[in-house]
């Protein structure tokens, strides 16, 4: 095995000059079992691509400091908020490869305040959110603001990745998509603020395990999706055969399934999790027009410390993000017809089935404002078969369940001095 120090390759380590050039040629250039070396310093750079059978090592005091040129990221075709189309490429690109590893104490920086204020200004008022909600447009503008993800693997296998930190990203920070055998250890996940600044997201794969990280952003920490739509419906790339366990989950929106469920999403066990301050513990997300399921979830063995919603379910989320409201026009973009083409009918109600919740406990240590149950199913397809064992939550409100049939609660205890207020129907993320 051969170490490559991008050094030698004239790869700048002040960050004053970009050094993506120099960077890539390391990757190039390594053999199958060869280790390129980011050693300490601060490495400018635009998106990266490492290839089959290779380690990508991030020394101790490391940082690949994301560019803030939307030229430097190559446009690529790559999935985006369950949407095939064309975006810019991440900081770190694992695509079509086998057996690659990317490992080490150091830092991928997204520099995403940058990011952030392209899309909501720097006010959150602002920018392009305010520009395409004005004109009946927020259904798409988060496709439109293209933003560079941290760490992108990508219809791949056989992939570790171990230790390192994502921080500031621009968009998620870690996506894996399409891709089956993937080890994701021990890493942590710092995002100060930003919009869609997701820690985890695991996309339409197989035989994953996420396991030992800490994260804090401020969108869902660990997500696991299946695409939205018809054509994520045809394809039916089902999430399945994912383990999240032994994970440390502070600021964010908590463990998500959803909303991009067309595809389905099957045999996925959350356990041994800890959560302090976070918006929520476990949480489903759905709109009636994804279709796709839900089923054979477990979670077990979760701590809650001041979690406002420790479990929160809706399957009509986010009106306004979930469903067109312009009319169908043939100048639409390719990417904005596809969002639009939603499951039609009771086709595109989500089945939710077999959820089982045991030994799970929720606790307060402050007067802030927290809901112990918030679940809203639909009507004409309600969840089925979801079962409460063992369960201890502290809130201040009971909180609302509906849409649910053959609900049980076994040895569950719950304390909620305060009522369930409606005006409390409402979670921002």
């Amino acid at each position: 095995m051969t170490h490559l120090n991008v050094l030698e390759l004239g790869a700048d380590p002040t960050g004053a000059t970009l050094s993506t050039r120099a960077l890539q040629q390391a990757i190039d250039r390594a053999s199958p079992g060869d280790r390129v070396v980011i050693p300490p310093g601060r490495f400018l750079t635009g998106s990266l691509f490492l290839k089959s059978e290779m380690t990508l090592w991030l020394a101790e005091g490391a940082v690949l400091l994301g560019s803030e040129q939307l030229a430097d990221y190559k446009t690529i075709w790559t999935r985006v908020a369950g949407i095939d189309m064309s975006w810019p490429a991440g900081i770190i690109n694992i695509n079509g490869c086998q057996r690659v590893e990317v490992a080490g104490p150091g830092v991928i920086d997204g520099q995403g305040r940058y990011w952030w204020h392209r899309f909501w200004g720097e006010d959150e008022q602002g920018g392009m959110l305010a520009d395409y909600s004005a004109r009946g447009l927020r259904w798409v503008v988060d496709y439109e603001c293209q933003r560079p993800r941290n760490l992108v693997v990508y219809q791949s296998e056989n992939i570790t990745l171990r230790d390192f930190t994502s921080r500031e990203s621009g968009f998620w920070n870690i996506h894996l998509c399409y891709s089956r055998d993937i080890l994701l250890t021990g890493a942590t996940v710092s995002n100060s603020a930003g919009p869609s600044t997701d820690g985890i997201d695991i996309d339409s794969c197989q035989r994953v395990t996420v396991e030992q990280c800490v994260i804090s952003c401020n969108d869902d920490n660990i997500c696991v999706k299946s695409g939205r739509g018809l054509l994520a419906q045809q394809q039916a790339e089902t999430a399945r055969e994912i383990i999240i366990r032994q994970c440390e989950l502070h600021k964010g929106s908590g463990i998500t399934l959803g909303s991009e469920t067309s595809g389905g999403i099957e045999q996925v066990t959350i356990e041994h999790n800890c959560f302090f301050g976070t918006g929520v513990g476990f949480r489903i997300k759905s709109a009636r027009n994804r279709g796709g399921w839900i089923n054979a979830i477990v979670v077990r063995h979760l701590t809650m410390t001041d979690v406002r919603f420790p479990f929160l379910m809706q399957l009509n989320w986010f009106p306004q993000y979930s469903y067109a409201s312009s009319a169908a026009s043939e100048d639409f973009p390719p990417h904005w017809q596809a969002i639009r083409q939603g499951v039609e009918g009771e086709a595109g109600l989500t089945t939710v089935a077999d959820i089982t919740l045991r030994h799970i406990t929720a606790t307060l240590t402050t007067n802030r404002f927290s809901r112990a149950f918030f679940i809203e199913g639909c009507e004409e397809n309600p969840v089925k078969n979801m079962t409460f064992n063992h369960i201890t939550v502290q809130a201040r409100e009971f909180g609302k369940i509906a849409g649910v049939e053959n609900l049980q609660f076994s040895d569950v205890s719950v304390t909620s001095p305060a009522l369930t207020r409606d005006e409390n129907d409402t979670y921002e993320r």
